[in-house]
């Protein structure tokens, strides 16, 4: 019974993660800008820690199983 909110949680940190790291990917690589007003190295690379956080994350609350 504990490990449904663990399975709840960890695919909610994948898919938020994975979704934050390709959303990022693609915005950076068509060379358009990750935030509106914000230096485009700074948002990409506050963007892509953040999605790493998440993912990582994910891997902890799988691990909890």
């Amino acid at each position: 019974m504990e490990s449904t909110p663990a399975v709840f949680a960890g695919a909610v940190f994948a898919l938020f993660g994975a979704g934050l790291l390709l959303w990022t990917g693609v915005r950076s690589a068509q060379g358009e800008p990750v935030a509106e007003g914000v230096r485009p190295v700074a948002a990409a690379v506050l963007s892509g820690s953040v999605g790493l956080l998440a993912v990582l994350a994910a891997v902890w609350c799988f691990g909890r199983l």
